[in-house]
């Protein structure tokens, strides 16, 4: 909005006073035009004479008048519009807001790192050479079968439990009430069973020590290498976590600063706002030339 403001001239007190006279000044003019008419009408009955239309022909000063009511409202027009665009002026100024335009930092994304993964047995029997784990297989069947034929419950453990059992004279009835005795022929010997159980004993000893050998090396070489695996696990989340903590205090920091240089923008603007608000309310009209007889003429009457 166009304006007429300036730091001296007519303050907004005497400009709305100087307005109100010219308002009451045009109203009485307004007044005096308003009735204005052509004829007047009058009618005489009984020697009385009654008005039945009064008169009220333009006045003399009829140009004087309308121009005075036009430099009338035009100066309070004038002064109106330069009150309203003050306190637009400061009402905008109010209504301001503070823009920061430095973009505050950006939160780093957190580093993840792919962990190796702990080995099972079957890495352990995968490190076993060909020949190892075909002499391997070859152990465990020998210790298989051999432990099947003679520990409890097996084919000699029955033979041995058995024979001291064995009676030398049976009979079989072959017909009712007449019972044949049966030959009976013992193969072996307690002795016998015994030495056999001996040396199968000791080669299921043997194979199965091999057998025990071999696990033991895959259960061994997959303990050794989860260590391994751990010791680098463990280091690749200590380097994850310097890194990490690393980059949240940087962007603390960085942060930090951004937030206080803010705040600092923030109240510089709020301080240079309320000085702009008081300039704006410290300022007059500066009332040009073709205006300032009407002014003249009511500050005159105000004082």
């Amino acid at each position: 909005m166009k304006n007429s403001l300036s730091k001296n001239g007519l303050s907004m007190s005497q400009a709305q006073s100087v307005s109100n006279l010219c308002n009451q000044r045009s109203r009485e003019i307004t007044y005096k035009l308003t009735d204005i008419n052509n004829v007047s009408k009058t009618l005489k009955i009984d020697d009385i004479l009654y008005t039945e239309t009064e008169g009220n022909p333009i006045p003399n000063d009829v140009v004087d008048l309308l121009k005075e009511k036009a430099r009338l409202s035009a100066t309070q027009a004038f002064l109106m519009e330069n009150i309203k665009a003050k306190d637009q002026m400061i009402d905008q100024i109010k209504y301001e807001s503070h823009k920061y335009d430095i973009q505050p930092p950006v939160a780093p994304q957190e580093v993840v790192e792919l962990l190796p993964s702990l080995v099972d047995e079957q890495w352990g029997w995968d490190q076993l050479t060909v020949s190892e784990y075909n002499e391997y297989l070859e152990a465990e069947a020998y210790a298989s079968h051999i432990g099947q034929f003679i520990h409890k419950g097996g084919t000699l453990d029955k033979l041995r439990a058995e024979l001291p059992k064995i009676k030398t004279l049976e009979f079989m009835e072959i017909e009712v009430g007449k019972k044949t005795p049966l030959t009976i022929k013992v193969h072996h010997t307690s002795e016998q069973l015994m030495a056999i159980h001996e040396e199968l004993a000791a080669l299921h000893r043997s194979y199965e020590q091999k057998v025990n050998y071999y696990k033991a090396k895959v259960k061994n070489a997959v303990t050794t290498q989860n260590a391994a695996i751990e010791n680098q696990r463990a280091d690749i989340i200590a380097n994850v976590s310097l890194i990490n903590e690393t980059q949240r205090k940087q962007y603390s920091d960085e942060y930090s600063k951004w937030l206080a240089d803010r705040q600092k923008a923030s109240k510089e603007f709020e301080a240079n706002r309320q000085q702009r608000i008081q300039d704006a309310a410290n300022l007059k009209i500066d009332v040009p030339a073709r205006f300032q007889p009407v002014v003249d003429l009511f500050l005159n009457q105000l004082k």
